[in-house]
């Protein structure tokens, strides 16, 4: 444990070789299911609010990571935070957040609807954000993730639906190019 301590505190490090090695390691373990989720799960959500751009990004990458080890079902509550740092002030931070997400949705049928439905929103509310195009098509992403991993036609049927409500025709085209090749 001594060792994943140490690679949480070097996220919060200036060094960016040493939250970069951290980063990695810690992606790598959390890869799978781990017994020392809450062990680290209060220091990522502090470091999700506090931590520096960098830091904000792997910490919401690694709770996403974590989904599948939440035993306690803490995302039942955090789910919000993670949905909030997809509005970052650092777009690669939002935009990095935003595209792990699919890791939560594919643990249960419960985190699917939270977050097919935060999805909806987030899709919905950006329309007046700068990236709106880019945020909407990671959202889409996101969808052809989790339906790759599930299988679950549902996800494609509420992606499509997403995709419909777009104006624009040409960013409608765009956003359908996620599905082509599809396993469905």
């Amino acid at each position: 444990m001594e060792i994943i301590e140490q690679h949480i505190k070097n996220l919060y490090s200036k060094d960016k070789n040493l939250q970069g090695e951290s980063y990695r390691t810690l992606m790598k373990l959390t890869d799978k299911p781990v017994g020392f989720v809450y062990d680290i799960w209060d220091t990522l959500l502090d470091i999700l609010k506090n931590g520096n751009p960098t830091g904000r990004s792997t910490a919401a990458q690694l709770l996403c990571n974590l989904a599948q080890s939440d035993n306690e079902k803490r995302l039942d509550k955090d789910l919000p935070k993670l949905f909030e740092a997809t509005k970052d002030e650092k777009f690669v931070t939002a935009r990095h957040t935003l595209l792990s997400l699919w890791k939560v949705g594919i643990v249960n049928s419960h985190l699917l609807k939270k977050v097919l439905k935060g999805l909806e929103k987030r899709f919905d509310e950006c329309i007046n954000e700068k990236n709106c195009t880019l945020i909407r098509y990671d959202i889409c992403c996101v969808f052809k993730k989790m339906f790759d991993n599930l299988l679950d036609e549902n996800i494609y049927k509420a992606s499509l639906k997403l995709i419909e409500t777009e104006q624009n025709l040409k960013y409608k085209k765009k956003y359908l190019t996620v599905w082509n090749g599809s396993k469905r």
